[in-house]
């Protein structure tokens, strides 16, 4: 490819950086809208499982959609899957704006997944195309500087979308974008191939999106009201894991696979995995059931909630930078190890939230966590990669970003059913004098139980809702603290010698570039609090 001029290289980056906003306002902006999607009168009248679903299903397509999509750049044109992405993303977001019942907005949003792991690859690759070793680190600086915009500026939008128009509206922010983003890449953006082109994974697609599905099918299906003893629920965790336990085999058989679990034989590979892991499962289960807190059990307005995150994004960013600059004296252990059990204990404080808590002291407990999850994720990333030889750093990162995604994934499915099944026993004795139907209509969740205690006139039980959702809450942040503390004992017993990251070669090949900086900005951050 010819050398791109630097005025040409500035168009280029902004209209990655406006493809990347893309992701990160849809991580963010469905958050917003959950107890509204909940209301069958102004909503889709969806069920926590329902909701569980369409926060989690972005994810997991995401995840298992990613080693494809960087295969499919190498083979057609990285801008030709950037574009296609695209557009996926925008029509998708258009079906799940108008969706006529929660499996439509379901559906939409898998297709969403798939449109964003076509946006991620192909953007970083074209960086790596484009740039020259001695600009590419501030380009992916810049693009990854989008991750922020979209964290900060998702949820308040959002707030304010929902406060004065549909539920829907939160998916038309996408719209515009994807119009930008389609003619800016047609007009400037080129279409570089990889001359080494790696081989597309139909089998282990496969079997990776089917046995990722199951188990979580399975875990959201034991926290409805038929609880954790039908097939259903442990036939298909159990199919799950066989799908993912013969997804690994093949991947094990192939000399160049796509998710390589090789790897972790590296005991700090491994372990910096399992941290990360930890820490994007709390994250997005924390997400799922503060969003109810503060705009169920609370009252709130969705804008109100939505600048409630803004200390929790800003406090990511500065503890981005605060990482970088504690790991260059202390080892990972110190600054990573800290830092995950500092956010465990973030968890624990959610068990002073009340529905008369201040909300001031919930800013800064948000705050304290966004500094805690900016400072472990920066330095856990570097460390990571500098375990694995420079030729494996392609491979290793994108593991490295598809394990978070499917602790994204697994955090909305475990912390959303323990709230839901911790609530149902909590309510039920509130609920045993009423009629049957009554009683069955309202002790699925604290809305369901709101909105009968409204139809019946009881309005008694509405306390007794919030009662019971917040000892929910409080045991879903104990679970989540116990994951967050787990990682970080894993991050301090791997990691105890000093260790500062190896510097990257002066001029990486593109898809360790794509790879690597990918791992890097998977910073997803719904609700720090």
């Amino acid at each position: 490819m010819h050398p791109v001029d630097p005025r040409r290289q500035r168009r280029i980056l902004s209209i990655l950086v406006v493809s990347a906003i893309l992701i990160w306002i849809d991580s963010t902006v469905l958050g917003i809208a959950l107890e509204r999607l909940a209301d069958p009168v102004d909503g889709l009248g969806a069920t926590p499982g329902q909701l569980q679903w369409a926060l989690g299903i972005y994810s997991l397509f995401f995840a298992t959609a990613l080693f494809a999509a960087g295969a499919l750049g190498d083979r057609f044109g990285h801008r030709t899957v950037l574009m296609s992405g695209m557009a996926v993303f925008g029509a998708s977001s258009a079906w799940a704006a108008w969706a006529d019942g929660p499996v439509s907005l379901i559906l939409a949003r898998a297709l969403m997944g798939i449109g964003g792991a076509m946006i991620m690859p192909t953007s970083m690759a074209i960086i790596g195309w484009v740039f020259p070793p001695e600009r590419r680190a501030g380009a992916i600086a810049a693009w990854s500087a989008s991750a922020g915009i979209g964290v900060a500026v998702g949820p308040v939008l959002g707030g304010l979308l929902i406060d004065h128009f549909w539920w829907g509206s939160v998916f038309l922010i996408n719209l515009p974008i994807v119009a930008a983003g389609l003619v800016g890449a047609a007009l400037v953006v080129p279409n570089p191939r990889s001359p080494q082109r790696r081989r597309f994974d139909p089998l282990g697609l496969g079997l990776s999106t089917f046995g990722l599905l199951g188990v979580t099918y399975g875990l959201i299906e034991g926290g409805q009201s038929g609880g954790w003893g039908r097939w259903q629920v442990w036939g298909s965790i159990a199919a799950g894991v066989l799908l993912i336990t013969a997804f690994l085999y093949s991947e094990l058989k192939e000399a160049h696979p796509s998710f390589d679990p090789r790897l972790f034989r590296n005991r700090q590979f491994a372990a910096g995995n399992v941290g990360m892991a930890t820490l994007f499962l709390t994250i997005t289960g924390q997400s799922f059931y503060l969003t109810f807190y503060l705009q169920g059990a609370r009252g709130l307005t969705a804008l109100h909630a939505g600048l409630l995150s803004l200390p929790g994004a800003t406090g990511v960013v500065i503890g981005s930078a605060l990482g970088a600059r504690l790991v260059r004296r202390f080892s990972v252990a110190a600054v990573s190890g800290t830092a995950l059990a500092v956010f465990a204990g973030c968890h624990v404080l959610n068990l002073t939230f009340s529905v008369d808590t201040s909300l001031v002291w919930y800013c800064v407990v948000g705050g304290v966590a966004g500094i805690a999850i900016g400072t472990a994720v920066a330095p856990t990333s570097a460390a990571i990669l500098s375990t694995l030889p420079m030729e494996r750093i392609g491979a290793g990162s994108a593991v490295n970003n598809a394990i978070r995604q499917v602790g994204s994934v697994l955090g909305i499915a475990v912390l959303g059913t323990i709230v839901s099944n911790v609530y149902q026993h909590s309510i039920a004795p509130s609920l045993a004098g009423l009629p049957d139907a009554a009683r069955e209509a309202a002790s699925g969740s604290a809305e369901a139980t709101r909105r009968t205690a409204a139809a019946i006139g009881r309005p008694e039980l509405v306390g007794q809702a919030n009662d019971s959702f917040i000892h929910s809450m409080h045991v879903a942040a104990l679970s989540a603290a116990g994951f967050a503390l787990f990682g970080a004992i894993a991050l301090i017993l791997a990691f105890r010698a000093k260790t500062t990251p190896a510097q990257a070669p002066a001029a990486p090949e593109p898809a360790e570039v794509e790879g690597a900086a990918a791992a890097v900005v998977g910073v997803t951050v719904e609700r720090a609090g």
